[in-house]
């Protein structure tokens, strides 16, 4: 099993060979109601002043946290290994009074008590050292502080996404094993009481788990760039992920639209817990 600095390692290559891949694959898609996964985030920590973001990436949730009229004066920052993706993050205009930071959630450069929100789109699931990433951030939030975070819950319906889950998984098991992509993350953090075991001894109140269908519906190129920038595909061999496409286009046919998009869509996790006071 690969040790946490070594997940570490891959996730800072895959981003630097592949940054602002999570908001391509997920920014254009859409729950019920017509917001992203990134909005509902934003919404999560409305009424907060000072807000950290766990693994920001290129910025994308910080920019919305930061829109004029949503609170005025409000303080953001945010924190990710990658260093590409901070610096997609400095060019967005809404981000450049962020502070922006780079490091690791289990050893957070913050004061104790500095934020009265955080939030982490599709980040947390990655982290390794669980117990230490509650604790940091149980730390760094106020008594009362809220965290909002977005997980994966994988395919939702027999449609694009599981599709091509059903052709890619027998090659992702018959790749050799440098290219397969180690263990990421800690499963008990997908599941509500699997969060609650982790959050709760760290002060936090019971969570608030909400399953929400993301519809990433669209033309068979903008499905392949969705379901194509999942982590497994880094590695593999450039023959294998052209065979993987050719494999996907077949099963994607045979469920096209009559206007020729495909339907699409993930299950997120929306979390939502109360540093106790």
């Amino acid at each position: 099993m690969a040790t946490v600095r070594e997940q570490e390692a891959f996730l800072r290559a895959f981003h630097a060979a592949h940054p602002a891949v999570t908001v391509r694959t997920m920014a254009h898609g859409r729950a019920e109601g017509g917001r992203s996964s990134y909005e509902i985030l934003r919404d999560r920590v409305a009424a907060c002043d000072r807000v950290l973001d766990l693994g920001c990436g290129d910025g994308l949730l910080l920019e919305l946290l930061a829109e004029r009229g949503r609170r005025p004066g409000r303080a953001l920052a945010g924190l990710d290994l990658s260093a590409e993706e901070l610096a997609l993050a400095r060019r967005r205009p809404g981000v450049a009074q962020a502070d922006l930071r780079s490091g690791r959630a289990q050893q957070l450069p913050f004061e104790d008590g500095r934020f009265d929100g955080c939030v982490s789109h599709m980040a947390l699931m990655l982290m390794g050292e669980a117990e230490q990433v509650a604790a940091e951030v149980a730390r760094v939030l106020a008594p009362g502080g809220t965290l909002a975070v977005a997980v994966g819950g994988g395919a939702a319906g027999d449609e694009g996404y599981a599709a091509f889950l059903r052709v890619a998984r027998p090659l992702f098991e018959a790749a050799p094993a440098g290219q397969r992509i180690p263990s990421l993350g800690d499963r008990r953090l997908r599941s509500r009481e699997g969060f609650d075991a982790v959050f709760g001894p760290a002060g936090f109140g019971p969570v608030h788990w909400e399953t929400v269908r993301i519809d990433l519906t669209g033309p068979p190129e903008r499905v392949w760039a969705t379901v194509g920038g999942i982590y497994d595909l880094g590695p593999l061999d450039p023959a294998v992920t052209a065979e993987l496409r050719v494999r996907f286009a077949r099963e994607a046919a045979a469920l096209a639209l009559p206007d020729g998009r495909i339907p699409c869509a993930m299950r997120v996790h929306i979390a939502t817990a109360v540093r106790d006071a």
